[in-house]
């Protein structure tokens, strides 16, 4: 059984929520997610839209996603494609979903002139890790990601 890949449709917001709000309890952070059906059809399929989804599917059964935008790089003048979740049912995992996902997105890479294709993913996540440096993954170590949010934000913003 071969994975497809198909855009997700203003449908599938509530199936996105879903499986967003499943890797959010695999990654230890279950009551973080404050996205709603409602503001991922609103990201994904307002105008403009602010990020792009593919749904994967395995005998006609939704059984993961990808999530992602472009950013940009200054150092090669181009943008990228930034992977922000990818994410595979437990039932799937190991039946080539998550390999598909990415030789998907890394398809329209290429096929919109993207620089680079990157991603991040958590220290201590090691089969996630494994996987994507079987895939010709590089690990960005010397780099760290910085994040202002909620109270730290509005304060920054307020700094003269």
């Amino acid at each position: 059984m071969t994975p497809t890949i198909r855009p997700a449709e203003p449908h599938d917001a509530a199936l996105i929520h879903r499986f967003v709000s499943e890797l959010a309890a695999f990654e230890r952070e279950p009551d973080a997610v404050e996205a709603t059906p409602g503001s991922f059809a609103e990201a994904l399929f307002g105008v403009p839209p602010a990020a792009e989804a593919v749904i994967a599917e395995l005998d006609g059964e939704a059984v993961g996603f990808a999530l992602w935008f472009h950013n940009f790089s200054t150092w090669k003048g181009r943008r990228g494609l930034y992977l922000e979740d990818l994410y595979v049912t437990p039932a799937a995992r190991g039946k080539g979903v998550g390999r598909a996902l990415l030789i998907h997105l890394a398809g329209i890479a290429i096929e919109r002139g993207c620089a680079r294709f990157e991603w991040s993913v958590l220290d201590w996540n090691q089969p996630a890790i494994d996987f994507y440096r079987s895939m010709g993954a590089v690990g960005m170590d010397e780099w760290t990601i910085q994040r202002v949010e909620g109270q730290a934000l509005a304060k920054l913003a307020a700094l003269e």
